[in-house]
């Protein structure tokens, strides 16, 4: 009896059975579904299809433009005013420009002796040049490793400084910044970027810089680099086939139509006049590259691109607002994620909402059609280049959406860290191996890895 008096009694109006639940959801669902599920659903279906569309008018517009480049258009030496710099024997090196090579880093214990030995190898007159090596790590190791490597290049006659600074405000642009206030800075008239992970030819800065001497009207020469990595795992080949789009058609079709293009963060010279009138470099966002881009566009300067390395016109406005932003930026990252992960799942819920074929199967199709061109060699992997997009969707509409609404993570810069090679780098140390047990142990540890 004691024990029966401590038993807790449920009410029979509660005592559903696991059917009775399902049942009462279902009732909620076919109350909640006719009234508000399915004209939201439906509305849904009728944006992202516009959007559809907006994205696919961009993209066949941006192939056939890269198509008619590629067959009728003159390569930028012809479009420009293109002359080799030569040295002269009376008046030496003075016919070419002082230039400063800026080099940001922020812990790149992997590769920063490949950038700074790419930027020493430069082909151009040593009293020309500067080499900045602007060094924002936190690591006191790293630091000390970086400033020896520096000193080691000074000792052979290279003019390179290396700078640190007491904080990292402003990232960097805020680094950029402050490198341009050197006073040995001053008498240099264009700045090279590249970044830790960047390793230029040799022949990079004669083949940019007389685009920028013999057009004052350019600010920039963006240059194209190339993957050192792209076979080193699947996932490297998408990103790949994600990047050579943007290479290969959207840059080149802006350089050939618009002069105008987003600024990579690397790879480019700059005009420094340029850069002066626009503003400089400004730490008011994290994307620093597209916003000083963007503001010395609007000011009338112009961009060339090399593929293989007047005020501003109401057509250039358009295509800056709203090809490049808009439909680029903005809606390309939106619908991916919005229709593709979201709205066509849920019309398998609610059959009453249909989407047209056009909408759902051949304009989806084209568009990746289209966006693989850049990258044919990895033609066959575009089933998991879709899977990859659209995981990639989630993060960048999350982005996109933080940045427009000035989010509190909107200034936040994470930096990447760059491993290089990794899978030659695995090979060379097994080679150093003097046991070939470890040797296969750790190929087996890479492939579960994978």
């Amino acid at each position: 009896m004691a024990q029966d008096s401590q038993r807790i009694v449920i009410p029979e109006a509660l005592q559903l059975s696991r059917d009775d639940i399902g049942v009462q959801f279902a009732l909620m669902w076919e109350f909640v579904k006719a009234p508000l599920i399915v004209p939201l659903l439906q509305l849904g279906v009728v944006i992202c299809l516009i959007m559809s569309l907006m994205l696919f008018c961009e993209r066949v517009y941006m192939g056939i433009v890269i198509v008619l480049v590629k067959l009728f258009w003159k390569k930028p030496e012809e479009r420009y005013n293109w002359q080799a710099l030569q040295e002269d024997m009376e008046s030496g090196n003075s016919d070419f420009p002082a230039v400063l090579i800026q080099i940001p880093m922020f812990n790149e214990r992997e590769v920063y002796k490949l950038s700074i030995g790419a930027a020493s190898n430069l082909s151009w007159p040593a009293d020309r040049l500067v080499i900045q090596v602007l060094d924002d790590s936190t690591d006191p190791e790293i630091k000390q490793m970086v400033e020896l490597e520096c000193q080691r290049w000074a000792s052979k006659g290279i003019n390179i400084r290396y700078q640190i600074r007491e904080n990292r405000v402003g990232y960097k642009a805020g680094a950029l910044k402050e490198g341009l206030k050197r006073s040995y800075a001053k008498h240099c008239e264009y700045v090279a970027i590249f970044d830790a992970d960047f390793q230029p030819e040799p022949d990079y800065l004669r083949r940019a810089i007389p685009f920028l001497v013999n057009n004052p009207e350019i600010a920039l020469v963006q240059g194209r680099w190339r993957f050192v990595n792209a076979n080193e795992c699947l996932l490297t080949r998408m990103q790949e086939m994600s990047l050579d789009y943007h290479f290969t058609v959207e840059q080149e079709v802006g350089s050939a139509t618009h002069a105008f293009f987003g600024f990579n963060g690397t790879a480019g010279v700059w005009r420094i006049a340029a850069i002066n009138e626009a503003g400089g470099w400004k730490d008011r966002t994290t994307v620093e590259d597209m916003d000083l881009a963007v503001r010395a566009s609007l000011r009338g300067w112009k961009f060339v691109y090399l593929g293989d390395l007047q005020k501003v016109r109401f057509w250039k406005k358009v295509y800056v607002i709203y090809s490049f932003f808009f439909v680029r930026k903005i809606i390309a990252h939106m619908v991916t994620f919005i229709f593709y992960c979201v709205v066509l799942p849920l019309t398998i819920l609610v059959p009453e909402v249909q989407v047209p074929i056009w909408g759902a199967v051949y304009i989806p199709s084209v568009i990746t059609i289209l966006n693989s061109v850049g990258t044919p060699r990895s033609i066959h992997l575009l089933f998991y280049w879709i899977l990859f997009e659209n995981v990639m969707s989630l993060h960048r509409t999350k982005a996109t959406l933080i940045g427009l609404l000035e989010a509190g993570r909107v200034n936040e810069w994470v930096v990447t860290e760059k491993l290089g090679n990794t899978l030659q780098k695995v090979a060379d140390a097994a080679k150093n191996k003097t046991s070939a047990a470890k040797a296969v142990k750790r190929h087996r540890f890479r492939f579960a890895e994978r």
